[in-house]
Formats: C-alpha cells, sequence, structure tokens
C-alpha cells in the first residue's frame, strides 16, 4: 500500500502549539500514523462532510481530510474536544 502525504494546515498546526506538551507528542504521533494508514480504527467520519474524519486520542481530537486520489491527509484542526466542532 502507498504511503499517504501529511499535510498541516497552518491553523492547525497553532492550536496545536497551545496544547500541554505531552498532548502534542501524542497528537503529533497520532497524525504521523496517518501516513500508512488514514482510517485506523476509532475513525469517524464527520456528519455532512464528504472527505473529513475524526481522530481521537483522550480529550483532543484531530480533524482531517483524506484525498484518496491524490494520496494526501490534511490535518485540518487539533482541538479539545469541546472546541473542536466549533
Amino acid at each position: 500500500m502507498a504511503s499517504y502525504s501529511l499535510i498541516w494546515r497552518r491553523s492547525a498546526e497553532k492550536e496545536l502549539r497551545a496544547l500541554p506538551k505531552d498532548a502534542i507528542a501524542r497528537l503529533v504521533a497520532l497524525a504521523e500514523s496517518l501516513r500508512e494508514n488514514p482510517f485506523p480504527q476509532g475513525t469517524r467520519k464527520l456528519v455532512n462532510s464528504e472527505h473529513a474524519y475524526r481522530l481521537r486520542s483522550g480529550d483532543y481530537r484531530i480533524v482531517y481530510t483524506v484525498e484518496g486520489n491524490r494520496l494526501t491527509v490534511e490535518v485540518v484542526r487539533v482541538a479539545h474536544r469541546k472546541e473542536a466542532y466549533r
């Protein structure tokens, strides 16, 4: 299986930097794992969206899109669960 490229939106990078250090390391590792498998166990498709998914890590969520024809995973949002869908 081909490897996907991982792109971080600038806004997602900014949100990530504002999180606690232990959460940052965990979320970056989780996002990097999306290169090999963009749909790991626990992934949920977002309602009313064609290509957006969310992945949970404790109280935090990674919201990302997958473009299969270009083998690209784009991290759109990284936020606490109470803020992730606003």
